[in-house]
């Protein structure tokens, strides 16, 4: 579990090591209401997700316990969290080595290589390159770091939270998150808890935390889709889990098509780029999944732009 000062305690280890991220305030087509709604730029954070955050703070809280070995850090990811990784253990000066299945996009494996990483391809799930990763790490001695599922971690993704409160002067309802394992809706409920609400979005094939929620427990389910490269966790992480039931996170789901739609009208109506993860956030409010009330204060989530864009470009 993780609260308020978990996140606090990681502003100010990374503070000065990433970027504060734009917030701009938009006004949607659809649904058409008074909200007031923003979109928060964290696709424009350093290796092109909120990850960094995460990564840093682990890192460097290991490092401060005296517990960064020279063995250096072993991740398992679908490509953001073994980027982020990678990038946090080269400023720090120790090596990284980042376990990722077969399907992940060859844009994330190329830019991993690029920041120094040696990169291992396992499987073709998630669960195939965690399970690699954990038994390198206990072979070598190495920093186990899990993409979303570790305190330290968790609680540097609340971070964003903490800044959109700052850029909004606190004036904030709602905020839309997209869910794969969790770490980034942990975090962000964290740092709102009391403040703002938290309204989960998962694709309609990979809905793992609304179907923890609807068990009651943290449960495996199958996931396939557009957005599987970066939302493909097949069970919801514990402090995810835990945080969303402690503060009343409400979860939607929305289809592929939908998913599509909205990163594509992301980028013909805002020009922005993003990945299929980060546009299932925004495809609940463009596409009426997430009807906001009059005047209700929204921010969407947007937290990666690790894709290809080539099937962007000839836009009208």
């Amino acid at each position: 579990m993780i609260t308020m000062v978990d996140v606090e305690a990681a502003a100010r280890r990374i503070g000065g090591r990433v970027r504060r991220t734009p917030v701009i305030a938009v006004t949607p087509e659809e649904p058409a209401s008074d909200a007031e709604v923003w979109l928060k730029l964290e696709m424009l954070q350093h290796t092109g997700s909120f990850k960094a955050r995460g990564a840093f703070n682990h890192l460097l809280s290991a490092a401060e316990r005296g517990r960064l070995p020279r063995a250096g850090v072993v991740a398992a990811s679908g490509g953001n969290a073994g980027l982020a990784f990678a990038y946090a253990a080269g400023r720090l000066g120790t090596r990284a080595e980042v376990f990722v299945p077969a399907t992940a996009p060859p844009v994330k494996v190329a830019r991993l290589r690029a920041l120094g990483a040696e990169v291992v391809q396992v499987g073709e799930k998630y669960a195939d390159a965690y399970r690699a990763a954990t038994a390198r790490a206990t072979e070598h001695g190495a920093l186990f770091c899990h993409a979303y599922d570790q305190p330290a971690v968790c609680a540097g993704q609340g971070t964003v939270g903490l800044e959109l409160l700052e850029q909004t002067r606190g004036e904030l309802d709602t905020v839309l998150v997209a869910v794969g394992g969790g770490g980034l809706m942990a975090g962000v409920a964290t740092a709102l808890e009391g403040r703002a609400r938290v309204v989960a979005v998962e694709p309609e094939n990979a809905p793992t935390l609304h179907a923890a929620l609807a068990a009651g427990r943290q449960v495996e389910v199958p996931v396939s889709g557009v957005a599987a490269d970066s939302l493909g966790a097949s069970r919801v992480g514990d402090i995810a889990f835990e945080v969303a039931r402690r503060t009343g996170v409400a979860s939607l789901l929305v289809p592929d098509e939908d998913i599509v739609r909205a990163r594509r009208t992301l980028w013909d109506h805002y020009r922005l780029v993003v990945e299929h993860g980060t546009a299932a956030a925004a495809a609940a409010l463009f596409t009426g999944a997430y009807r906001p009330a009059p005047g209700e204060r929204l921010a969407v989530l947007l937290c990666g732009a690790n894709t290809d864009p080539s099937d962007l470009a000839g836009c009208p």
